[in-house]
């Protein structure tokens, strides 16, 4: 039996480590993580990309059995086992990494890009297709008076994405990056569509 109260409690402290201001010098790669899974199976996959061209340098994936079931805001204690290990199978670390996840677009202000940023120590940006929580405001997402993350829409007649600043990186600098990321006809930044296209792929073989 999991104890999500204690996980709660976790959360809560980890929070207070999160730093929401640019802390890196000049961006050269940029990876996307993304999950697929498979019953238990958690399956991270990881694409970076060189950050001018968004040509792909590498992709990395991991399998790992989820020890924790899905429960809403708790994210992170599911598929991070799987994110770490793919990511440190990476021979090309990026410079900042975009996670399919909330960063402190969360009711706790940790959601798992956030989590993920502090303990692999790297910038990272969450991005999501739906909206955990907040209210919108001229495109920016308050959360009791506090901007928290942006909705953009990436292409026409499409439904928006939302990004939050996972670690490291402020809502300015998450919003233009995701921005700079985009390559049409693609809704995901390109690392992340990359990546979930990969994952897919991973998935479809072991199904074989």
């Amino acid at each position: 039996m999991i104890d999500f109260e204690a996980l709660k409690k976790e959360q809560i402290k980890i929070a207070k480590k999160v730093i929401t201001t640019d802390s890196f010098e000049k961006i050269k790669t940029i990876g996307g993580a993304d999950q697929a899974y498979i019953g238990n199976k958690v399956i991270s996959a990881i694409a970076v990309c060189d950050y001018t061209s968004l040509k792909l340098i590498e992709e990395k994936h991991a399998v790992v059995n989820a020890k924790v079931p899905y429960k809403s805001g708790f994210l992170f204690y599911r598929d991070s086992p799987a994110v770490m290990e793919a990511f440190n199978n990476l021979e090309n670390k990026p410079d900042v990494l975009i996670v399919k996840a909330n960063g402190i677009l969360h009711p706790r202000r940790i959601g798992m890009a956030s989590h993920l940023g502090i303990l692999l120590d790297i910038a990272t940006i969450g991005v999501t297709k739906d909206l955990m929580l907040g209210e919108v405001r001229e495109k920016t997402i308050y959360v009791e008076k506090e901007a928290r993350g942006y909705e953009l829409i990436t292409r026409e007649h499409a439904r928006p994405i939302y990004i939050s600043p996972g670690n490291k990186i402020s809502l300015k600098t998450s919003l233009e990056i995701v921005k700079n990321s985009l390559r049409q006809p693609h809704k995901l930044p390109e690392p992340l569509h990359l990546a979930h296209k990969y994952g897919n792929k991973v998935r479809k073989e072991l199904l074989k």
